[in-house]
């Protein structure tokens, strides 16, 4: 093949490309991610690129079969490959439609106004978090809109101190002699105890202990129970601290929580379907509906997912009410990060294997199989493969094994306008959530647990325990997660060995791999930058878990008498920040806090235009300024991004390590 060939080839393979970024460029103005056929045709064209790029691996790359490293490698790759990308099909399919119910819900607002309001249990499922973590949500459940509502406690610690906190409340408290099915054995025997009281509630509330509702939580999702067929309203989870990536990366403010694409995106497209499924907490269930199938499942430790299948399988709907009605604690820790993602696969595979599995005889219709086999090909092929694109560069390096045998040309042609055009169509649906680099951490961290969750789910379904996320506690130090961190300090040792030998010694990847080393080369760069993200990440920096009241706002203080107008910002439970006037170090003072009323304080800090003051509120303006901050409905989740915001606040953790 002739050099100018060649360059011809490469130069049409990059005019291609292009071109291909260039309609990426112009559609968004032709286009509403809100209209369903609009996002049909994204997706469809996403679905063929992904085929033809597949096609390509599997005609073109792939090493002759035979008995040689190479074959078994090569295919191996290009098998967990093939499954990741069948995955995607799946997932571009239930993206081509999306709902909203929010109009539904103003419709049907008070259907019920001709009779009494339906009563509400709110149930707050307890294990064994602090108080400071309980009374927010105990206190956002009681200030409800809802008139005819119960808050009570679930409590599987057998604290007394909870007990008595309880009585102070006016809330009912429940306990139970053991533990047994966790958290649906707990839920289960609360509702043994309602279907005993003289007045049943005709629904129920679950809620987390760490998730505190807004006022409008309960008469927002009961609007969509005017329908008799809808058995449970799912709303998204918010969180008002950030997740381990978004805080060890210094990203909170310009990069999204882990969890944004599939509660604000990914729910209303299987909403769209009717197969958006329960997760747990921040959801409202029809009491009958749940008689009906004899309570929460206790089949799978993730009892949401599976509850839905069983309240499908009697007639019950689940819906989803794409609203920010509630907020609580993201995982805190990068164990508790990785501890929750591993038990969700887990309980996934035990669904699958169980009886409401998707192909076992049962009562669920196609799409809900299909729903199923969808979740179990995303834990099953993402993370695994994650795995694989990490290690699978490094047979090239030691023992000069190419797995993908492709020119550039082709790679640029195939996989770049594959991966430009998925990469755009996910964007555009999400508001630019999708990050390169940052996603694949967040997938590569807690790859190796979730691939053995997956696999040993698959193979032995039964007599795992469940694993409670820890909420709280002391973050206050700098921790270096070394258990996790060791194998990608492993990968990036092997990749840096590997790059090296093959720069200095012939006998390690050979000249004569042609293109194929290039395209490795480039493969293996890519992986250590996402390492060394990696790595950075799994150095937990100290946080203290802060609520900011999200607007500045016009108030006084009163010093020794005197009365000022000042400027109130970033108020939390604890401190507030004054500004337009200067105080002194240690100084008492009073001041008037909207919806509060006046609050004793002392200056903490003096800044450069006032000061940090300590509240010291009274215990039912504390009760007043729970309310003000987790109740009232503002939701600090980043739900949009900017490039340029990421990377200035990457730029700034870059500088501060």
């Amino acid at each position: 093949m002739s050099s100018g060939f060649y360059l011809s080839e490469l130069q049409s393979s990059f005019v291609m490309l292009a071109c291909a970024f260039g309609v990426t460029l112009v559609l968004p103005n032709f286009l509403d991610a809100r209209v369903s056929w609009h996002r049909a045709v994204l997706f469809s064209i996403a679905a063929l690129l992904s085929i033809r790029y597949i096609w390509w691996r599997g005609t073109e790359t792939l090493a002759p079969v035979g008995l040689t490293f190479d074959c078994i490698f090569s295919w191996s790759f290009f098998a967990l490959e093939a499954a990741a990308v069948a995955s995607s099909l799946s997932a571009f399919a239930i993206l081509s439609r999306t709902s909203s119910r929010s109009e539904e819900v103003d419709l049907f607002k008070n259907w019920w106004e001709s009779v009494p309001p339906p009563s509400v249990a709110i149930m707050i499922a307890t294990y064994n978090e602090d108080q400071s973590v309980l009374e927010r949500t105990i206190t956002g459940a009681k200030v409800t809109n809802h008139p005819n509502c119960q808050v009570l406690v679930l409590d599987d610690g057998r604290r007394d101190w909870l007990q008595d906190f309880c009585a102070t409340q006016s809330v009912r408290y429940v306990r139970r002699p053991d533990n047994k099915g966790s958290k649906a054995g707990n839920i289960n025997h609360a509702l043994r105890l309602l279907e005993n009281d003289i007045d049943s509630p005709d629904f129920i509330a679950v809620l987390d202990a760490d998730f505190v509702p807004h006022k409008d939580f309960i008469p927002r999702a009961l609007a969509l129970f005017h329908d008799n067929d809808v058995g449970l309203v799912q709303t998204p989870q918010h969180f008002f601290n950030p997740d381990p990536i978004q805080h060890n990366l210094g990203l909170s403010r310009s990069y999204p929580d882990e969890q944004r694409f599939f509660f604000d995106h990914l729910q209303p497209s299987r909403d769209a379907w009717g197969i958006a499924f329960c997760c747990g907490t921040s959801s409202v269930i029809r009491f009958r509906a749940v008689q009906a199938i004899g309570g929460f499942p206790t089949d799978s430790i993730t009892e949401d997912f599976m509850l839905t299948l069983a309240l499908q399988e009697v007639g019950y709907r689940t819906v989803y009410l794409n609203e920010p009605l509630t907020e609580g604690l993201a995982p805190e820790g990068l164990k508790e990060y990785v501890t929750q993602r591993a038990r969700w696969c887990l309980g996934l595979m035990q669904i699958a294997r169980g009886r409401l599995g998707p192909l076992q005889s049962n009562g669920l219709r196609l799409r809900d199989r299909w729903s199923v086999l969808d979740s179990v090909l995303f834990w099953l092929t993402s993370f695994s493969f994650r795995l694989s694109a990490m290690t699978f560069p490094l047979l090239y390096w030691f023992f000069n094994i190419t797995v993908v045998d492709a020119s550039v040309a082709d790679v640029v042609s195939y996989f770049g306008v594959y991966f430009l055009w998925v990469l755009f169509s996910l964007n555009f649906v999400s508001s630019g959530l999708i990050i390169p680099i940052v996603n694949d951490v967040s997938q590569l961290l807690g790859a190796i647990p979730i691939t053995r969750a997956a696999v040993v789910g698959l193979i032995k379904p039964k007599g795992h325990p469940f694993s409670v996320t820890a909420k709280g506690g002391d973050r206050t130090k700098v921790i270096v997660q070394w258990r996790l961190m060791r194998p990608f300090l492993v990968l990036a040792f092997l990749n840096v060995a590997g790059l090296a030998l093959g720069l200095f010694f012939d006998r390690f990847a050979y000249n004569d791999a042609g293109d194929g080393k290039v395209v490795i080369l480039f493969w293996t760069i890519y992986n250590l930058i996402i390492l060394s993200v990696t790595i950075a990440v799994c150095i937990e920096l100290p946080r203290v878990e802060r609520h900011f009241a999200d607007k500045p706002e016009r108030t006084t203080i009163t010093v020794n008498g005197d009365l000022h107008r000042i400027w109130l910002t970033d108020l939390t439970q604890e401190t507030a920040r004054v500004r337009g006037y200067s105080l002194n170090t240690a100084q008492k003072l009073t001041i008037k806090i909207r919806d509060v009323g006046e609050v004793e304080a002392t200056v903490f800090e003096i800044t450069s235009d006032g000061a940090v003051i300590g509240l010291s509120p009274e215990p039912q303006q504390y009760q007043m300024l729970l309310q003000r901050l987790y109740a009232g409905g503002n939701v600090p989740s980043v739900t949009a991004t900017r490039l340029s915001a990421i990377l200035q606040d990457a730029a700034k953790r870059v500088v501060k390590t």
